[in-house]
C-alpha cells in the first residue's frame, strides 16, 4: 500500500460535524466528480475513501450514492470504486459550491474549516511521496488554473511555501520541503501517519549528517596524507642533492622527524617533536618550517627545471 494510500485511509476515518463534513465533501466533490444534468460521479481505487464518500452523502444529504465496482484498467489488480448520486443534485451543486471556481465563503469560513477543506482536496487530488523510497514531494492537481492559484494562497498562509505549475492540460500545486510537508500532516491531522513520516525523516536526516561528516574527516584524512608525502617528497629532492645543510637547525630536525613519521599530521608530528626532543613546537610554528623546505624544495626543481 501506498504512503498516500495510507494518510488518505486515516483520514477518512476522522470524525466530523455536519459543517466540517460538507466542507471536506464540497473539496472531495469539487476535484474528483463528474457532474452532467443526471448525477454527479465520483470515481476512486480507495475503498475507505469510497466508504466514506458514500457515508458523508448518506449523512447530510440523506441519500445513498449508487455504487459500482470495477476492475481497474490494464489488468489492474485494484478495484475501481464509482459512486453515483441522482437525486437533489440542484441542492448539492448549490450547498457545496461546485458550480463556482472558488468556494463560497461559508465553505471555508475559519480556520477549522479551512483545513478540513485542504485535507479533503488531498483526500480527493493529493499525493505524497514516502519518505522512505525517494524524495519529499507533497502535491495536488487540479483542472483550473485560477482554482489552483487559490489552493496555493490558502496553504501558504501555514507557511508552506507551495507552489503551481502547469501540467499538461491541468496544474499541479507542489511542496517540496521536508519539514512543510510534516506540517502539512499535522494540519490536516494525519496523526499516525506524521509520526510515521517524521520517524523516516529524521533518521535520513541523521543518516545524511553522518555521511556528511564521515565525508568531511575522509577528506580531512586524504588532505592530511597528501599534505605529508608532499613534505617527504620535498624532503627527499633536498637530501638527494645532499641540500640539508641548507636548511637551520630547527628545520632540520622538523624534516627528520616527517621523514620518520609519514603519516603523522602536524598537530601529531607537533606533539612527537615536543616530547621527543623537549623543545616544545606547535602546529603552526612546525608548518612555518615545512613552508621553508618547501621553498627550498621549489628553487630546486625550478634550477634542474622539474
Amino acid at each position: 500500500m501506498s504512503f498516500t494510500s495510507i494518510v488518505k485511509n486515516e483520514l477518512s476515518k476522522l470524525e466530523l460535524s455536519k459543517l466540517e463534513a460538507t466542507t471536506e465533501l464540497s473539496a472531495i466533490l469539487k476535484n474528483n466528480s463528474q457532474i452532467d444534468d443526471n448525477s454527479i460521479k465520483v470515481t476512486t481505487e480507495n475503498s475507505s475513501v469510497a466508504r466514506h464518500i458514500f457515508n458523508l452523502i448518506k449523512d447530510i444529504y440523506n441519500i445513498s450514492p449508487k455504487i459500482t465496482v470495477r476492475h481497474g484498467f490494464n489488468y489492474n489488480k485494484n478495484y475501481i470504486y464509482i459512486l453515483e448520486i441522482k437525486e437533489k443534485l440542484e441542492l448539492i451543486i448549490k450547498d457545496l459550491s461546485l458550480d463556482t471556481n472558488i468556494p463560497n465563503d461559508y465553505i471555508i469560513d475559519d480556520d477549522v474549516l479551512l483545513r478540513i477543506y485542504l485535507r479533503g482536496l488531498f483526500i480527493s487530488s493529493g499525493s505524497i511521496n514516502d519518505p522512505k523510497k525517494s524524495r519529499y514531494h507533497l502535491e495536488f492537481v487540479v483542472d483550473n488554473q485560477e482554482y489552483a492559484e487559490f489552493i496555493k494562497e490558502k496553504l501558504n498562509v501555514y507557511f508552506l511555501n507551495s507552489k503551481v505549475i502547469k501540467r499538461d492540460n491541468r496544474f499541479m500545486i507542489y511542496v517540496k520541503e521536508a519539514e512543510k510537508i510534516g506540517d502539512f500532516l499535522r494540519m490536516i491531522n494525519a496523526i499516525s501517519a506524521l509520526l510515521y513520516y517524521e520517524d523516516i525523516r529524521i533518521y535520513r536526516d541523521h543518516k545524511n549528517m553522518t555521511n556528511r561528516l564521515n565525508n568531511c574527516e575522509q577528506a580531512n584524512v586524504d588532505k592530511i596524507i597528501e599534505t605529508a608525502n608532499n613534505q617527504v617528497k620535498d624532503i627527499e629532492l633536498i637530501e638527494s642533492i645532499g641540500g640539508m645543510e641548507l636548511l637551520d637547525e630547527k628545520t632540520k630536525v622538523a624534516a627528520i622527524y616527517r621523514i620518520k613519521y609519514k603519516e603523522a599530521s602536524l598537530l601529531e608530528l607537533s606533539e612527537i617533536i615536543s616530547v621527543e626532543t623537549g623543545a616544545p613546537i606547535t602546529k603552526s610554528g612546525l608548518h612555518h618550517r615545512f613552508t621553508k623546505i618547501k621553498e627550498l624544495a621549489k628553487r630546486i626543481r625550478d634550477k634542474k627545471n622539474i
